[in-house]
Order: structure tokens, then C-alpha cells, then sequence
């Protein structure tokens, strides 16, 4: 089984930056895709930003640029850099890993807890 450990969030002022880290566990041979979904309250959960191997980044329109998303393969790790942090990015930051291979087989999706991030002066 995937597990996914999300790190990094916070409270940060208006204008600030945060660096939220997630690294995947459980026999993992490879992943194909990692990525950042965030989900404010009362909202759906919305794609940040998603890497998949041998591809660009994609990111959600929202993010205009302050947002970068990397990718560790060797350490099965993904971050995601926020700079220029507004109000409206206050949400829960989720970390999903698709079709990931392991030694017992496939798994299709997964997600982490989800790490707070609240911006706010």
C-alpha cells in the first residue's frame, strides 16, 4: 500500500512563501504522476499543480506563476514552493501519487492527510 506523508504547511502573512514536501512510501518501484490538489471550505477540491514523468508540469490557472512544483524520483518525493501567498490560498494542501508501481502491483491513486495552509495577516 502508498502511503503519502505531506509536510510544511502553515500560517504565513499575505505576500509570504511556504514549501510543502511529500514523500511516498510502501515497496514503490515508480510513479508515474505526483501532484497538489487543495480543497478550501465550502469549495471542491481543485488541482495545484501535477508532474508527470517525462512531461512539464501542469498547473491550475489560479496559480499565474507563483507556484513551482519539483519532483525528487530517486527520494519518491514531491514539493511545491508558494511564493506570493494571498488569502485565497488558504485551504487544505493534498498530495496525490497516480499509478504507482510496487512490488505488489499497481496503485492507481493516492492520497495523503493534507497539510493546513492558512494565509493571514
Amino acid at each position: 500500500q502508498v502511503q503519502l506523508v505531506e509536510s510544511g504547511g502553515g500560517l504565513v502573512q499575505p505576500g509570504g512563501s511556504l514549501r510543502l514536501s511529500c514523500a511516498a512510501s510502501g515497496s514503490i518501484l515508480f510513479i508515474d504522476t505526483m501532484g497538489w490538489y487543495r480543497q478550501a471550505p465550502g469549495k471542491e477540491r481543485e488541482l495545484v499543480a501535477v508532474v508527470t514523468s517525462g512531461r512539464s508540469p501542469n498547473y491550475g490557472d489560479f496559480v499565474k506563476g507563483r507556484f513551482t512544483i519539483s519532483r525528487d524520483i530517486a527520494r519518491n518525493t514531491v514539493y511545491l514552493q508558494m511564493n506570493s501567498l494571498k488569502s485565497d490560498d488558504t485551504a487544505v494542501y493534498y498530495c496525490n501519487a497516480r499509478s504507482v508501481r510496487t512490488i505488489n502491483g499497481i496503485s492507481n491513486n493516492s492520497w495523503g492527510q493534507g497539510t493546513q495552509v492558512t494565509v493571514s495577516s
